[in-house]
């Protein structure tokens, strides 16, 4: 057997008995008495117990767990006899407490201390559910769930505070990255790309509080998107097109509303063959070609030195002789330097923005170039992303949780102090049914993109009749 559990302390025993009732010695005065035996109850079950004693135990159990285990030889143990080690530790425990317990809650609870060594402890079970799509702790009784894009509340607690703060320290440090009282919010990922908040005290009142973006292991193509309602065909092959005939594409969308879901969709139609760099703060696009190569900013360390931004990236992504670059979401100053590559020849390149509109993504993009200086004109900011940008994706998560592309739309050059900007196909919400659900239909707006001799050109096949009026959602 392998040597996992070998850090006991010297004074523990080795073997835990329960203790034996103390009998008084017989005398000849009066006939000895026969031991008490324990009174006939039924089978101790520590779940019937108030909540507050089963989190005790738990908690006894789990530091004991950690006391005992040797944590340097986690990653040579597998995981049915570290299971076996952990199972047989708690069932000494138990006996050394006289407590018997069901074979179903022994087996949920070695199943949550294995959490706790290998895991995220009481968030495995979410990790695991393929429904859940969002995972928010508002502290440590307070968690919720979001399923089909509505919230609901998880029946999971954390024991207390340094439970909770052990689990962030946790994910936090797996990707190098640190949270304290200095620097109390922090961007990291889990190992499958499902995307990290955590901020903690002074700047979380109540208490830490967590935010995990969980992400497919199989990202969403188009397709599924389609079956899913949140375009119409003509708008899909419209997009396809464009990615194709490389036009740059911004896509705007509120928190939650599937941004980067559609740039992963999207860039299932970029050329195999062209290499492509990826910018992010936290890695989770999920891009199916061969040749990316993938870049992540880093925080500063504890002297508030050593910080990479997405501006430092993108100046060195450009020195990597990129075809294309993908820029998970562009929120300052690193925006000059996207529309920078955008027109030096990086065409096909794709970001994300948070905006309510397309307009109003166009205009927040205008604030962030002045984000490097106050010496750009800002006449010269718009002829810049004029040129640079040509198609604009608006994508809202509606009342009913679901999200849908709301407008497809082109850049078409400026006029005075104006971008010039048409739609190409506009969602139309038409009311909500008996249960909810938001009706409408995704049209054509009869306008012909103005790219679409380029995308001819280009060899992009393409029907002249996708962009006729009416064109609506299957």
């Amino acid at each position: 057997m392998f040597k996992a559990f070998n850090q006991s302390r010297p004074d523990a025993p080795t073997q835990a008995r329960p203790a034996a009732p103390s009998v008084p010695p017989p005398t000849t005065a009066e006939p000895a008495r026969k031991p008490v035996a324990p009174t006939p109850a039924p089978p101790h079950n520590p779940l019937a117990r108030p909540a507050g004693s089963q989190t005790a135990l738990k908690s006894a159990l789990h530091e004991l767990v950690l006391d005992k285990l040797n944590l340097t030889v986690l990653d040579k143990v597998s995981r049915d006899d570290l299971r076996r080690e952990i199972a047989n530790l708690a069932a000494d425990h138990l006996k050394s407490q006289n407590q018997l317990m069901p074979g179903p809650a022994f087996k949920q609870l070695i199943d949550e201390l294995l959490h706790e060594v290998l895991g995220l402890g009481p968030l495995e079970p979410l990790l695991a559910d393929p429904s859940v799509s969002d995972i928010l702790v508002n502290g440590t009784d307070t968690v919720f769930v979001e399923r089909a894009g509505l919230l609901e509340r998880a029946d999971i607690s954390f024991r207390d505070e340094r439970h909770l703060l052990r689990i962030i320290d946790k994910i936090v440090s797996s990707v190098g990255r640190r949270i304290d009282e200095s620097q109390p919010w922090v961007d990291a990922r889990l190992e499958d790309g499902s995307r990290v908040n955590a901020i903690i005290r002074p700047c979380a009142i109540d208490g830490p509080s967590l935010s995990i973006r969980k992400f497919s292991k199989t990202p969403l193509r188009m397709d599924k998107l389609l079956e899913h309602g949140a375009l119409s065909r003509p708008a899909a092959l419209f997009l396809e097109a464009a990615v194709k005939g490389r036009m740059n594409c911004l896509i705007s969308g509120g928190t939650g509303s599937g941004k980067t879901t559609m740039l992963n969709a999207m860039s299932a139609f970029i050329d195999p063959r062209q290499r492509m760099v990826t910018i992010e703060d936290a890695a989770e696009l999920q891009l199916q070609q061969d040749h990316v190569v993938r870049l992540e900013t880093r925080p500063s360390n504890a002297e508030g030195k050593g910080a990479i931004t997405q501006r430092d990236l993108l100046v060195n992504a450009l020195r990597m002789r990129p075809d294309r670059i993908m820029v998970g979401e562009v929120r300052g100053a690193e925006a000059f330097d996207m529309l920078q590559a955008m027109n030096t020849g990086h065409d096909g390149s794709m970001t994300t923005i948070h905006a309510n509109t397309a307009r109003d993504a166009v205009s927040r993009l205008e604030q962030m170039v002045t984000m490097v200086g106050n010496d750009f004109p800002m006449q010269a900011v718009r002829y810049q992303i004029a040129a640079g940008l040509q198609i604009v994706l608006q994508l809202n998560r509606l009342s009913d949780g679901s999200r849908r592309v709301m407008s497809i739309s082109e850049i078409v050059g400026i006029e005075g102090d104006v971008i010039m900007m048409q739609d190409i196909f506009v969602f139309k919400k038409m009311g909500v049914d008996d249960e909810g659900r938001v009706r409408g239909r995704m049209m054509a707006t009869g306008v012909r993109p103005k790219c679409f001799e380029a995308l001819m050109a280009s060899g992009v096949p393409l029907a002249a009749d996708a962009f006729a009026p009416g064109e609506k959602a299957a």
